[in-house]
């Protein structure tokens, strides 16, 4: 990394110093600076690097210097694949799961997805933005800067509208950059049973249309799954996207192989999640289109699975691995996306820093704003956050902790931690 090859600009609004840096550059391990120093103009990133190099004029023309008293800055975080939208609770199906029922057997009996869907029908907009507020709450506090927030539980015109302006609400009432997805085919409702391949024409010339008219997502996602929809169902709705200049991203092998995560690949999909039950063909197609491999550990842990996601499998035809909470009622309740950090590491055997790249680089990537966000380089939106460590991997290392000391997004402070 040179950071004189960008200019800098005429006006820095403000220069953090007293800093270590973990770019998330793939420079060496974490993109390490030492003794760093970052500053800002016009909401970007204008310089970065080590103190002794730092350009004599950037100082002076700084008009706030901000010390980091000996923190660690690293991207904001990226929480690339969240269902943060519901309406209701599904408490008493963890119960039942307990108690000897699989995720498959609850969902057949009208339960899961099924079950969120009937509270999220019911909810006005007022409501879903009031429950869904303390979740977005909860992963800004721990240096979220950037969350997919997917739609699905309404599974008809109006609901899946509603929980898409939901989405958009909370981009604009909160500090924070929220991506649009929508989730039209992540279950049958109750409407269309038994008449799969109808919903999925009612999902393409109904629903999907209206959505793109009103410039509400920028993503399709489907559930491909043996309790989801066929692969061929899948392709109907990812054509349906094309078609109308919208990107695809897929939930793919999560319980069995249905290859896709290869289809996801030909149709040049941002990212294939779960993939548990990956193949290595499916692998190999996702190479070729830069699809990038999403892991679900929160998921993972809540349904108890055994299969893990071939880990090596990626590293070894170099896929880009990612990580989220997986923020769902039924699946994955988390909203804390540092504890997916060290659930990759001690569940999947990522490292440290292939899981840090989960949530910053390589989740910038599953989302398509790898451009703009995901590392500290010149030009990049100045979306960091101060934490309070003495290495990068004890984000990674402890369970339950929260050192951020302060998060910034587009170089302003929005979040600063509590006085102890």
């Amino acid at each position: 990394m040179n950071p004189t090859e960008t200019q800098i600009p005429d006006s820095i609004d403000s220069l953090w110093v007293n800093v270590h840096l973990a770019t998330m550059t793939e420079t060496g391990p974490y993109g390490i600076v030492e003794n760093g120093a970052l500053a800002v103009g016009g909401g970007k990133i204008a310089w970065v690097g080590n103190i002794k190099k730092l350009p004599s004029d950037i100082k002076s023309k700084a008009t706030q210097v901000y010390d980091g008293q000996g923190g660690w800055l690293t991207p904001g975080l990226v929480d690339c694949h969240t269902h943060l939208v519901y309406g209701g609770s599904r408490a008493r199906e963890f119960e039942l799961r307990l108690q000897g029922a699989t995720y498959e057997e609850i969902a057949r009996q009208g339960g899961g997805i099924r079950s969120t869907v009937t509270a999220t029908r019911e909810a006005d907009e007022a409501s879903l933005l009031k429950q869904s507020v303390p979740r977005l709450a909860a992963l800004m506090q721990e240096g979220v800067t950037t969350v997919e927030i997917k739609s699905g539980y309404g599974l008809d015109l109006e609901t899946e509208i509603r929980m898409l302006r939901v989405a958009r609400a909370l981009g604009e009432k909160y500090p924070v950059t929220v991506v649009p997805t929508f989730l039209g085919a992540h279950a049958l409702p109750p409407e269309y049973e038994s008449r799969s391949d109808e919903y999925i024409d009612f999902v393409c010339n109904q629903v999907l249309p209206e959505v793109a008219a009103q410039k509400l997502a920028v993503a399709v996602d489907a559930f491909c799954e043996s309790i989801g929809f066929n692969p061929e169902q899948t392709e109907r709705v990812f054509k349906a996207a094309k078609n109308l200049g919208l990107a695809v991203k897929l939930h793919a092998e999560q319980l069995s192989d249905l290859q896709g995560s290869a289809l996801a690949a030909r149709y040049g999909a941002l990212s294939a999640d779960h993939l548990e039950y990956v193949s290595e063909e499916g692998v190999k197609a996702m190479v070729g289109s830069g699809t990038v491999a999403v892991l679900l550990p929160g998921a993972f842990y809540f349904l108890r699975e055994t299969r893990l996601p071939p880990v090596d499998l990626l590293r070894r035809y170099s896929v880009p691995i990612a990580l989220s909470t997986d923020c769902n009622p039924g699946s994955s309740p988390a909203v804390s996306l540092l504890l997916m950090l060290n659930m990759a590491c001690t569940l999947f055997r990522l490292t440290p820093e292939e899981a840090l790249a989960g949530i910053t680089r390589n989740g910038a990537r599953a989302l398509g704003r790898h451009h703009k966000i995901g590392t500290l380089e010149p030009g990049k939106d100045a979306d960091f956050v101060n934490w309070d460590i003495s290495e990068p991997a004890e984000l990674a290392y402890r369970i339950g902790a929260n050192p951020m000391k302060q998060v910034v997004r587009r170089g302003n402070i929005i979040k600063t931690r509590e006085p102890q």
